[in-house]
């Protein structure tokens, strides 16, 4: 079984042959959430859970990462490491975006390092800011409050457009 940076190869089967020249079989890993995601998003996932929980641990994130065994994606390894290094300029530019009184200090813990995964993709990666942006929303709907979705998609759409989010109020503002 060969593995690459985010998928896990597995040889054809005897007699097996592929739709099409080189195509391989991949394994779909289940994380138990009851959806399929892309290997991408689930290295996005994975970063999430390292920054969220060393936040919530009070723990270095870099320490956290290196600790995980199984080791995780290089993806994975890519999005923690450049939010650690960056985030004085990710802060900057999501602090930037907002309007009226939101602060980071006042964003769910959650969304804020979503927020911050984001940032550091739209800021530094070639990844188009609609993938990045739905990517996070996404995250956003399936692990975070109803009104995540929403504020996440307006705060990034003002960080990739380098300007102000004209976000609602929001109730849900517990860490």
């Amino acid at each position: 079984m060969a593995e690459t940076d985010d998928l896990i190869i597995i040889p054809l089967a005897a007699g097996e042959r592929p739709p099409l020249p080189d195509a391989v079989k991949v394994e779909v890993i289940d994380d138990g959430s009851g959806r399929h995601h892309s290997a991408r998003t689930k290295a996005r996932k994975a970063a999430l859970d390292v920054l969220y929980g060393a936040e919530l641990a009070e723990r270095d994130p870099l320490d956290v990462l290196n600790s995980a065994d199984p080791p995780h994606r290089l993806l994975t390894y890519e999005l923690v490491t450049g939010v650690v290094a960056n985030q004085d300029d990710i802060d900057a530019a999501l602090t930037a975006s907002f309007t009226g009184d939101w602060t980071l200090e006042r964003m769910p813990a959650l969304d804020r390092t979503l927020a911050r995964l984001a940032v550091w993709e739209l800021k530094f990666t070639d990844t188009a800011p609609s993938i990045v942006i739905a990517e996070a929303v996404a995250l956003a709907d399936e692990y975070s409050t109803d009104a995540s979705a929403g504020f996440l998609s307006s705060v990034l759409g003002a960080v990739a457009a380098g300007g102000s989010a004209e976000v609602e109020q929001r109730e849900d503002v517990d860490d």
